[in-house]
């Protein structure tokens, strides 16, 4: 049963909101296709109203700015409180509205929940210093909210990265703008009711549905926002890291593609290593910004890990994201099916090995095969490229050494991962690989606690952890002079 559509207004200023040109756009369900809501579509008339709700909320009398920083923990104790108890609606709506398996949702939901916890600890210890300066002076730094934080969201993850954003901006003290991707708007709606039935004040969070073009331009370039965060493409974060020089020097957090490499050692544990490498590129459809999409098997196993791979992806059970049986869900839209099949044919024509899935599933809806290729080479265009989908490269390799400088060959530089049981080339593999994650005998570990983020292309700054709320913040510098006698 398809869960109730509760929201498809923007969210503004705490009310629901009809867009200023009355226009809607549809969205789907990655399932079978189907139209299953329309949503107010905003562009440059709301986002200049929800930004002068945000920075109306972020004035220095207002009843956010005025609120005790315990008191700001407090509320978001609450949003997490009512998140917990909404979860299985929202779990089902993300289901609905993106593709993702219940499974991997419930998993979302839950760490998105313990994000909030920890975010909410943070809120009343954002602290400055005192400064020994020369001289009859005292001196301090106070770190203070930035202001108004226009966060653009995508559609692979829309619940975690609606919490994950808003929620460190919140915590910061900030008010905020909040774009979803025009594919799955309907839980970051959900969400925002939340924020008022918790008992946050007017325009400290806002929500504008729309398109890049309209709503998403329009914000990155708006002169009252102070920051943007965008998580998507490495070329459309190009253009937002432009733009912001262009209007008023905005803040930037960017957290774009990659191309990750996860290299098995001859010594792995090939019982652990295999599924944790199918999963680290099938999972989610492979819709994931680190998904293991270059996987280096060193020439001593190469063989045997091929033929173990391909019948792991052979028994994956594709059908129905909404079947808890289910392991395999469709991608997000038919333009992403056309493109991840179009990497395909690539990798069939520049001489990559097909050994199993490659086609489309069914008629209705957007699904693809778990799809393994070996003999991949460096150049090839799926060794390069970032494809989101259920596309599993392998590559072989000797030496460490050769792995380390063929893994870092790429202008993305997100995550990484080795299997091994000798310390010394895991130690040496997390030191060299240029990645902001690497992972050890393991693969996706993500805790609100570790700070994630990329090198090079994949982007600049971190979210979760301490850290992640300083970009939110400015620092003033405070220095008086003292009489010299009492």
């Amino acid at each position: 049963m398809a869960p109730e559509i509760k929201y498809t207004k923007l969210f503004i200023n705490n009310e629901w909101v009809d867009a200023k040109s009355g226009k809607t756009f549809a969205t789907y369900t990655p399932h079978d296709g189907s139209v299953i809501a329309h949503v107010a579509e905003g562009d440059k008339a709301d986002i200049d109203l929800a930004v002068s709700a945000a920075k109306a909320a972020f004035h220095r009398n207002s009843e956010w700015r005025l609120l005790d920083a315990s008191a700001r923990g407090r509320l978001l104790n609450k949003f997490a409180d009512l998140v917990e108890r909404d979860a299985q609606y929202l779990v089902e709506l993300e289901s609905y509205n993106n593709g993702m398996l219940l499974n991997l949702a419930v998993h979302f939901i839950q760490n998105s929940s313990r994000s909030i916890r920890y975010y909410a600890s943070l809120a009343d210890k954002i602290q400055g210093d005192t400064i020994p300066a020369d001289g009859d002076l005292f001196s301090y730094t106070l770190k203070q909210p930035i202001g108004v934080c226009g966060l653009i969201l995508p559609w692979n993850g829309p619940i975690a990265m609606f919490i994950n954003k808003v929620i460190t901006a919140l915590t910061a003290g900030c008010t905020v703008v909040v774009k979803p991707a025009e594919q799955t708007p309907l839980t970051a709606l959900a969400l925002a009711a939340l924020f008022k039935e918790a008992g946050f004040p007017p325009g400290v969070v806002n929500v504008v549905n729309g398109f890049g073009p309209g709503a998403g331009t329009s914000l990155t370039h708006h002169p009252d926002v102070a920051k943007i965060s965008f998580t998507g493409s490495a070329e459309v974060g190009k253009l937002i890291q432009q733009a912001a020089g262009k209007v008023n020097l905005k803040r930037v957090t960017l957290e774009l593609g990659g191309k990750s490499p996860l290299v098995i050692m001859n010594d792995a544990d090939l019982n652990v290593a295999v599924p944790c490498a199918a999963n680290g590129v099938f999972g989610h459809q492979g819709q994931i910004c680190i998904a293991a999409s270059r996987l280096f098997v060193q020439s001593g196993i190469y063989d045997e890990f091929v033929k173990r791979a391909v019948e792991f992806a052979k028994n994956i059970k594709i059908g129905n994201p909404t079947e808890p049986t289910t392991q395999h869900g469709p991608q997000v839209d038919g333009e992403m099916m056309e493109k991840v099949l179009g990497y395909i044919e690539k990798g069939k024509r520049e001489g990559a090995k097909l050994l199993t899935g490659g086609k489309r599933v069914g008629t209705k809806g957007f699904y693809i095969e778990p799809t393994v290729f070996a003999g991949v080479t460096d150049e090839m265009t799926i060794a390069k490229e970032e494809i989101f989908g259920p596309v599993q490269s392998i590559l072989k390799f000797d030496t460490l050494e050769e792995v380390l400088d063929r893994a870092n060959n790429t202008n993305y530089g997100l995550a990484a991962g080795i299997f091994t049981k000798d310390i010394n080339n895991a130690l040496q593999f997390a030191k060299h690989a240029e990645a902001g994650n690497v992972w050890v005998n393991t693969y996706f570990v993500f805790q609100p606690q570790l700070p994630f983020g990329g090198f090079k292309e994949s982007g600049l700054g971190r979210e979760n952890g301490i850290a992640c709320v300083e970009p939110y913040l400015e620092v003033k510098t405070v220095a008086i002079t003292l009489p010299k006698k009492f």
